[in-house]
């Protein structure tokens, strides 16, 4: 054992921020050898003799040498660091909600987060939507211009209301869904975690822009119906994550693409049309996450893809009896898209919404394309899927 550093700790005591550098010191030197301390604090010694006993370290007998013993290394032995480069294939419990990377002292708590294998939320996309969310964030104050154009007639606004009442409880559902998951995620995997939270804030958004353009001429809402409600409980209640992410983001949200781009074309008014096209890219990114994951999902467990068609079924068959979408959203996206009153107009109207409802159709086969599904599967699941659209 060689005396091989010194410090002075001139007046500082150990209770005012000495072991700061009293740890600064020892951080260099090898188990075994030596530092001693001096310092002028009258309680010194005992601080010291406390503060050893603590940290493993011991005193020689004049009790200004500390020497560097093995138990604060014993403390850490099973300490284990989360990979931090290439992700793990399954996130270990003790990690807990250390930082990615983090050398995790063992005997800490173990929460449960069942959605702790990579394969079960991951997709290399993650990482660069996240950084297009956050780049992309908008406020409603200043995004939109919500004095634009004049007020419209009273039957067309109240169309406008109905259709913003039909959006607000569907976003609602779509902001719940990925909240119910946000805790059973495994911090580890941290970009799933933020772009999942960062999709909870984007419906929050949308609702509050919904909701502003149905009142924005101090409007009562429109109705909601009870198929509708239906259709979207079984969001809610689906407790399998990639089930929940294929019926919501690959089906629902991704037919809602197609709705809002209708409604940016066709909106009687500029708020109208501002509020659907700043949701339109916001929703572009969730449906983006939801069938890049389930495309590496399927990657690493094809039986996963006869669960997604069971899935679709199930669901088919609870709603059997519903009417799905309600009469009174249907007749209002025909009366904006008419644009006018004339027997000539509303044809032409409804017209656009059944090819708004065949563009659904078509994006919906193409993503299940993605998933691996036969053209035929592909369209078979698609004609099932909920007529609510979401």
């Amino acid at each position: 054992m060689s005396e091989l550093l010194t410090i002075d700790l001139e007046d500082l005591g150990l209770d005012r921020g000495a072991t700061v550098l009293l740890d600064r010191a020892l951080a260099a030197l090898p188990a075994g050898d030596r530092l001693t301390v001096r310092g002028r604090h009258p309680d010194l010694t005992i601080q010291l003799r406390a503060w050893c006993r603590a940290e493993g370290h011991h005193l020689d007998a004049d009790g200004v040498t500390v020497g560097r013993g093995d138990a604060n290394a014993a403390r850490w032995h099973d300490a284990r660091r989360a990979p931090a480069d290439g992700l793990a294939a399954r996130a270990d419990a003790t990690w807990g909600l250390a930082a990615r990377g983090a050398l995790v002292e063992s005997g800490g708590p173990t929460p449960r987060f069942d959605l702790d294998g990579r394969d079960l939320v991951w997709a290399d996309v993650v990482p660069r939507l996240y950084a297009q969310a956050v780049a992309s964030q908008w406020d409603p104050a200043t995004a939109i211009d919500w004095e634009a154009g004049d007020p419209l007639d009273p039957e067309l606004e109240a169309a406008v209301v109905q259709v913003m009442t039909y959006l607000v409880e569907n976003e609602t559902a779509a902001l719940v869904v990925p909240a119910r998951f946000l805790g059973r995620i495994h911090p580890y995997f941290q970009e799933v975690v933020q772009l999942l939270a960062v999709q909870v804030a984007d419906e929050a958004r949308h609702l509050e822009v919904f909701t502003r353009r149905a009142r924005l001429h101090g409007s009562t809402l429109g109705v909601s119906g009870a198929g509708g409600r239906a259709s979207l409980q079984t969001l809610l209640d689906e407790p399998d994550f990639a089930l929940a992410s294929f019926l919501l983001s690959v089906l629902g949200e991704g037919s809602f693409l197609n709705l809002l781009a209708f409604l940016d074309r066709h909106a009687p008014d500029p708020v109208t049309a501002r509020v659907a096209h700043l949701a339109l890219q916001d929703e572009a990114r969730h449906v983006a996450y939801g069938v890049a994951h389930l495309e590496q999902h399927l990657a690493v467990d094809p039986d996963l893809r006869s669960r997604l068609r069971a899935a679709v079924h199930r669901r088919h068959d609870a709603l059997a009896h519903t009417t799905g979408l309600n009469q009174q959203v249907f007749d209002a996206l025909v009366v904006l898209a008419a644009g006018a009153w004339t027997p000539a107009a509303i044809g032409r109207g409804h017209a656009l919404v059944a090819t708004l409802q065949a563009e659904m159709d078509d994006g919906r086969r193409g993503r299940l394309a993605r998933l691996g599904f036969t053209e035929r599967e592909a369209a078979d699941l698609s004609a099932l899927h909920t007529r609510n659209f979401m």
